[in-house]
């Protein structure tokens, strides 16, 4: 039987406080103040609380306890200080060989990881926080900083597993890799396993697993482009910040030109697709001249204002102008986003847009064409229309061309852009990063 306890005395101010932790939506702190209200009622030992609310004698007198000593602050959770984290400092070999594995994006991505957390730890952060930066949890952050201190860079390399020894050792293994990526051939532009195994001593097939392992292909190649537009910031901001926000009272338009689309007519009839063959073209051909498509994409209903026309200087864009305005309601403002040729800064264009105020071109940075909503929609067509198509004439290949968008305005699809200003920003910057040793 337990003691008997005097009642808590409650203030009208602490009773509402309670009230308040009761309806705060946190079970824990709804908890506490139910045993902190069941204790100020007659008669209630810490027993009969505990069989009333169904928890133990020992959380009840726990909570009592803290209540009558430090009231409604004595109820909520205190900071845990948790162990004591190590403190690191690098020294400067330590720093600049971690910076080489976290950087190597090819290499085990298990070592890199394990540097970045180091890198991190030495930054002065909490295991906490280099855990939510890296996505890992806090035991994986607080084995390797423990594993560096007591060991330093070589608490980061895995230990030796049982089992047959590797016949080939990982110094062997990391030179390959360091050469694959930073070294090319005296007789070549990339390594082939023939060459990488006459620098090595190791066999061929011995590079190729290797290069397996770690996923490098040298006889791939891909490219890129970065803008030189100064203004390059500014203009993704002002194009994306259309696509997400477009104003009100107004259409915003994805405007561009296909130029030079190509009237074929294979040397051969086409052979039908069958089962287990597919459709087969000649890969010679006869050209029948050329046409230039214009379009403004709608990016709010995805449809397309176009003109089709053999040339595209300035007055062909003077002309497609015009039809844009009388297309769309004289109530609206036309936001149009453009790219940078020159036929859209002659003096024909600028004294047209001076005589028409409610159109405002927005510029696309230079070098930048994937931000104009408009140039996937011309590889819609292209995939659906040019590529396979067999064209006597330009005006058969026109005729073609006017079926396809008018099919696709009877059931427009717009495009959902997602990326914000900011993130492109951020992945172009990451990027950046990466290739900044190569000159850039």
């Amino acid at each position: 039987m337990s003691l008997p306890v005097e009642p808590l005395v409650l203030t009208d101010e602490d009773r509402a406080g309670l009230g308040r932790l009761l309806a705060s939506g946190s079970p824990r702190l709804a908890g506490r103040a139910r045993i902190v209200l069941a204790c100020a009622e007659p008669g209630s030992g810490n027993s009969v609380v505990a069989a009333g609310l169904g928890v133990s004698a020992e959380t009840v007198r726990k909570w009592r306890a803290r209540f009558a000593e430090h009231g409604l602050d004595g109820l909520a959770d205190g900071a845990r200080t948790g162990r004591p984290k190590a403190g690191l400092v690098l020294t400067d070999a330590e720093r600049d060989q971690l910076s080489r594995w976290a950087r190597r994006a090819k290499t085990s991505q298990a070592l890199a990881l394990r540097a970045k957390i180091v890198l991190a730890c030495a930054g002065g952060r909490s295991n906490k926080e280099v855990a939510g930066q890296l996505r890992v949890t806090e035991s994986t952050v607080a084995r390797w900083r423990r594993r560096f201190t007591e060991r330093r860079l070589d608490g980061l390399v895995d230990e030796p597993r049982p089992g047959r020894p590797p016949s080939i050792l990982l110094d062997r293994v990391e030179d390959v890799i360091v050469a694959t990526l930073e070294e090319t051939p005296q007789d070549a532009t990339h390594w082939s396993r023939a060459s990488m195994a006459q620098r090595s001593g190791l066999s061929k097939s011995t590079i190729g697993r290797i290069w397996r392992k770690f996923d490098i292909r040298p006889h791939l190649t891909g490219t890129f482009k970065l803008s030189s537009d100064p203004l390059f910031i500014e203009k993704v901001i002002d194009v994306v910040g259309l696509y997400h926000h477009p104003p009100e009272e107004a259409v915003v338009l994805c405007v561009d030109e296909k130029s030079g689309i190509q009237a074929l007519d294979r040397s051969q009839p086409v052979l039908p697709m069958m089962p287990g063959v597919p459709e087969r073209r000649s890969h010679d051909y006869v050209r029948h001249g050329t046409t230039d498509l214009f379009a403004a994409f709608n990016i709010a209903d995805g449809t397309v204002i176009s003109a089709l026309h053999r040339r595209h200087r300035a007055a062909e864009f003077n002309k497609f102008l015009a039809r844009i305005d009388r297309h769309v309601p004289a109530g609206l403002q036309v936001h149009m986003v453009c790219d940078n040729l020159a036929t859209r800064k002659t003096p024909l264009i600028r004294d047209w847009l001076a005589r028409h105020p409610r159109f405002r071109l927005h510029f696309t940075p230079t070098g930048s064409s994937w931000i104009n909503q408009v140039e996937r929609w011309f590889g819609y067509l292209t995939a659906q229309k040019i590529r396979r198509g067999v064209h006597k004439s330009v005006q058969a290949l026109e005729a073609d061309i006017r079926a396809w968008i008018e099919t696709w305005n009877q059931n427009p699809r717009p495009f959902k852009w997602t990326k914000t200003a900011d993130q492109i920003l951020d992945s172009l910057a990451k990027y950046i990063a990466k290739i900044s040793g190569a000159g850039h």
